[in-house]
């Protein structure tokens, strides 16, 4: 009987612990809960404000006629620097003060810098890109460097640029990469030089290969007349004369104008007798008569 009055005992003082320690503690529990709350809530709220804001800052830059990759760059840009001020009006709204955060961000920023030396290098690389301007949105350009990474540029952001190549995969380079390196911009004119060497046989008119060539640039919709254009003799080949031309056509139409060009050439020749050689070895054989 006894023993069981003694563990009766027990279970009330462990139930009398748990009920002071909730009347202890209970209320500041609530009060970090609700602020968590809160701040969850802030959070959502201020993803929506800044994703606002920026919008608002992108649609003000196009209606100004900004560059394209300076409005994506800026927008990336501006979204670190408010989601970053969003985390730092949390912070103090938990206790912490103006100080200490100030202070974490320093030591912070330092360590992240030295670390990620790569990472700050790519947003010099992209603002040195914007102030320069090597190339644009929508430009096709090629990176020596890169293994003759080429590609039209999609989009320009804080860290990276990313690529279309013309099979529609998505090249990233970095920034600081991309800024230090040799790169051909093949759009930044409206115009092209289109160059076509093509090799007739020894036997074959010169005169009239020219004249063939020279008529075929003067009625194909894409060349221009008024920009000059030129056919010529370039070289005396092993196995060929080779024939050359030279013409402007517009930027947007430079390929399909060599492809063009390439098939009426070979049409042409074939329908006037004009041999278009492949290369030749001969070989001559010496018998000698035995005294």
């Amino acid at each position: 009987m006894e023993q069981e009055v003694q563990e009766v005992q027990e279970v009330k003082n462990l139930v009398d612990r748990y009920q002071q320690y909730f009347s202890d503690y209970l209320p500041g529990l609530t009060r970090f809960g609700l602020k968590v709350v809160i701040a969850l809530l802030v959070f959502v709220g201020g993803r929506k404000v800044i994703q606002w804001v920026v919008n608002l800052i992108k649609a003000s830059m196009q209606k100004a006629s900004v560059d394209k990759g300076v409005i994506q760059f800026t927008g990336s840009l501006l979204r670190v620097v408010l989601y970053a001020l969003l985390v730092f009006n949390i912070a103090t709204n938990f206790g912490v003060k103006e100080s200490s955060v100030a202070a974490l961000l320093g030591t912070a920023g330092v360590t992240v810098g030295l670390a990620l030396q790569g990472g700050l290098a790519n947003i010099a690389g992209g603002i040195m890109l914007l102030i320069f301007k090597p190339f644009q949105v929508g430009d096709y350009i090629i990176i020596a460097q890169q293994n003759d990474c080429e590609g039209t540029v999609y989009k320009m952001e804080i860290c990276y640029t990313t690529l279309i190549s013309i099979d529609n995969k998505h090249i990233v380079i970095p920034n600081g990469t991309l800024s230090s390196s040799i790169i051909t911009n093949v759009t930044a004119r409206d115009l092209r030089k289109l160059e076509i060497k093509v090799g007739i046989s020894y036997d074959a008119d010169i005169k009239k290969a020219k004249a063939i060539l020279e008529d075929i640039l003067h009625n194909d919709e894409d060349t221009r007349d008024d920009e000059g254009m030129v056919v010529f003799v370039d070289e005396l080949g092993e196995s060929a004369v080779i024939m050359g031309l030279r013409v402007w056509v517009a930027t947007e139409k430079y390929w399909p104008a060599r492809w063009r060009l390439n098939e009426l050439i070979k049409e042409a020749f074939d329908a006037n007798g004009i041999e278009i050689p492949y290369n030749q070895l001969q070989i001559h054989v010496k018998k000698e008569t035995g005294k």
